[in-house]
């Protein structure tokens, strides 16, 4: 029997995606939990992390949620008000489990993948704002996402007994300046109402594909990364339109000049109404793109 060539890794920079028919199988499962009533915060973060490194499988998503239901009993009973919790969970994570961020989580696509966040110990801001949610809830508080302008932190309480904490700064409970101070330092505005309503699953989940996006969007080598963010973003039950313009420029991009050719004409179709601009820009891209067959 001749001797099998070693299996080759696929031709992308680590971490690597996971072969066709897991990836087929992650989106459907994706869509499915965000069209479900109640979406799982954590299991969408999950398939997206399974979307991005094809070593993360079954056994290892099922062992990030123990380790978060394990964190989780870890908590004190029921502490008391808000800022009993937002103190009891920043010791437990931030103090204890050393969870928090550093300047150069923004260069790693790792820090927006909640099993890498898990095990690093390490994270963007909105990523390690979902373990504080997800421990934080396991163990009966009432907490939720507050995606303020540029950084992204977790609410203890309610909008009349309200208690915010920074998980980038190990949970560190923020004042009202503090607060100010963030909003004013990423927009130069003031702290509004509006800004502190607690975000929903789903925004959080469309958030974390846009900083995807954004990561590889600055590394134009990294366009698989791009187009998997975005064609999951397309799977959510709210989505813009632009999301096919984008898809149908990545593909072109990575040489798939007919279907994404094909995905801008479709895209020009639904804007045709609204903005005739960018149709005759989408069709145009279209034809350019059919151009590089010949």
């Amino acid at each position: 029997m001749e001797p099998q060539e070693p299996a080759r890794r696929p031709a992308f920079p680590p971490p690597y995606p996971p072969p066709p028919e897991r990836s087929a199988e992650l989106r459907r499962r994706f869509a499915e939990e965000a069209r479900s009533q109640w979406p799982d915060l954590s299991a969408l973060c999950l398939m997206i992390g399974a979307e991005a490194d094809g070593t993360l499988d079954e056994a290892g998503m099922d062992a990030a949620q123990i380790e978060l239901d394990e964190l989780a009993g870890r908590l004190p009973y029921r502490p008391g008000e808000p800022l009993a919790w937002a103190r009891a969970v920043g010791r437990l994570l931030g103090g204890t489990n050393g969870f928090r961020g550093t300047a150069g989580e923004y260069e790693r696509l790792e820090s927006s993948l909640l099993h890498s966040v898990l095990r690093r110990r390490r994270g963007l801001p909105i990523l390690l704002s979902v373990v504080w949610m997800e421990v934080a809830r396991r163990a009966g508080a009432p907490v939720y996402g507050v995606a303020l302008p540029g950084h992204f932190v977790v609410g203890f309480g309610t909008a009349g007994d309200r208690v915010l904490a920074d998980p980038f700064e190990g949970g560190r409970v923020l004042s009202g300046a503090d607060t100010e101070l963030l909003v004013a330092g990423a927009t130069g505005a003031p702290l509004e109402p509006s800004m502190l309503v607690p975000a929903a699953p789903l925004q959080v989940i469309q958030r974390i594909l846009n900083n995807i996006r954004a990561w590889a969007t600055a590394r134009p080598e990294r366009s698989d990364v791009a187009l998997w963010a975005v064609e999951l973003a397309m799977l959510l039950p709210s989505r813009p339109a632009r999301l096919r313009y984008d898809r149908g420029r990545l593909l072109v991009q990575r040489g798939a000049f007919t279907e994404g050719a094909a995905e801008l004409d479709a895209y020009a179709e639904l804007v045709s109404v609204v903005d005739p601009t960018a149709e005759e820009k989408a069709r145009a891209q279209a034809h350019a793109a059919r151009a590089l067959l010949n």
